[in-house]
């Protein structure tokens, strides 16, 4: 009975030691997937070349897969003998040799220059100088090696309650399209595909980047060219930012009265500024006012601010065959009936000014400025125009263009993208 028991635990032993083999897995994987290869129906000399065709990348993606993994528990259990768990430390050496022997060797140990900021991850050679040209792809090709059916994502640790890899793929892609929000936070995507492989390809599905150029261009998004892509699309042609604010500032010297002796004359340094705060819905905000911006930009959050000399109205963009991108813009200022009732009952003119309505246009070269991306807006037309509700007639004012007409510049606010009110 003795030896009978032996017997029962070596095996229970040697199972457990192979379900825990990596390099066991792997090649069952690899031998699945050439086992569902031969069943598809071939003919001729076309179907055996595929199949050794397929053979070779499977065999290419087994050994990028290993040596990843590898190279993964090799840096593992380095980081466990620097805290001193040497037996962990021990156990995970084991496995990483054997999936590759000479992995010690193929580790380069040098840091990058940000190695202290992005937390000091380690770098590996590669035969293309670390440098993958079809990231995308890469992944893609990674999960169908894994498994028939691959997740997008697996835990690191292991958890109690349900992780996030459960969740089909649909709903995956519904939470990041609350995550770009119809303020269109295509920054905050760009940042969650950073988590994983998984999520690095859930973050380029065409399906969102393609409703996101929409929202910005309309109906002159329909084709692709000349792009690839429509993630290149949004990030290539030119386009207002909506996480932020367009500010201008506008400054000079004007001369004072004299003095009641006349023996000086004083001198004003005025300074005032220009606020322009896009939607992607077509709305627009301008603003013009001497507070300065740490105290303006957070009421501009939302078009329903409270300030009175806030300016409200529509924009849209113009692309001109000379591949400059303009953008017009018409604001008028709040409608307040209750004022003007009471303005009108407070003076009782016997012949009140005619009522009219006041809007203004505005012109607006887009170009880049600096390391950020469209981030600068030159005028290029401002003019007011006065409307007679009596008479219908219309007076045109076109102000000239002076030094006094700075242009905008963009500045990123991030408590404009910090809620999400609805998904894309």
């Amino acid at each position: 009975m003795a030896d009978e028991n032996a017997d029962i635990e070596g095996t229970v032993e040697d199972e457990d030691e192979s379900s825990d083999d990596p390099d066991l897995q792997l090649e069952l994987n690899v031998f699945r997937a050439q086992w569902m290869s031969e069943l598809k129906p071939s003919s001729g000399a076309s179907g055996t070349s595929n199949r050794l065709l397929q053979a070779k990348g499977l065999r290419k993606a087994q050994e990028i897969a290993r040596e990843e993994k590898a190279t993964e528990l090799f840096l593992r259990a380095a980081q466990e003998e620097q805290n001193g768990a040497v037996y962990e430390a021990i156990k995970f050496y084991r496995m990483a040799m054997q999936l590759v022997p000479d992995i010690e060797f193929k580790i380069n140990y040098s840091r990058p220059p940000d190695a202290d900021r992005g937390g000091g991850n380690y770098m590996e050679d590669s035969d293309a100088d670390g440098e993958i040209e079809d990231l995308l792809a890469y992944f893609e090709q990674q999960l169908s090696v894994e498994g028939s059916f691959p997740k997008i994502c697996t835990p690191e640790v292991e958890m109690t309650q349900v992780h996030i890899s459960a969740l089909p793929r649909e709903i995956l892609m519904y939470i990041f399209r609350w995550v770009v929000s119809s303020d269109l936070d295509m920054r905050a995507l760009e940042q969650l595909s950073l988590v994983c492989r998984g999520f690095y390809i859930c973050a380029r599905d065409p399906e969102i980047w393609r409703l996101a150029c929409l929202r910005v261009w309309g109906r002159k998004c329909t084709k692709l060219v000349p792009f690839t892509s429509w993630r290149e699309m949004f990030l290539q042609r030119p386009r207002v930012r909506f996480d932020g604010v367009y500010i201008s500032k506008t400054s000079y010297i004007r001369q004072g009265e004299e003095s009641l002796d006349g023996f000086y004359r004083a001198w004003h340094h005025v300074e005032y500024y220009r606020y322009l705060r896009f939607f992607p819905d077509g709305h627009v905000i301008m603003l013009t006012t001497p507070e300065e911006p740490l105290s303006v930009v957070p009421r501009l959050r939302t078009r329903n601010t409270r300030m009175d000399s806030v300016l409200l109205g529509h924009f849209r963009l113009s692309q001109e065959t000379g591949n400059q991108t303009k953008v017009f813009a018409v604001v008028c200022k709040k409608k307040d009936e209750k004022a003007t009732d009471f303005q009108r009952n407070r003076f009782c003119r016997r012949n009140p000014a005619p009522e009219a309505e006041h809007s203004f246009h505005v012109g607006l070269a887009l170009s880049s400025g600096g390391h950020q991306s469209f981030s600068k807006l030159v005028w290029i037309h401002h003019s007011c125009h006065i409307t007679y509700k009596l008479t219908g007639e219309t007076v045109i004012t076109t102000f000239d263009l002076d030094r006094m007409y700075t242009p905008f510049f963009f500045a990123r606010v991030k408590s404009y993208t910090a809620f999400s009110e609805q998904p894309l």
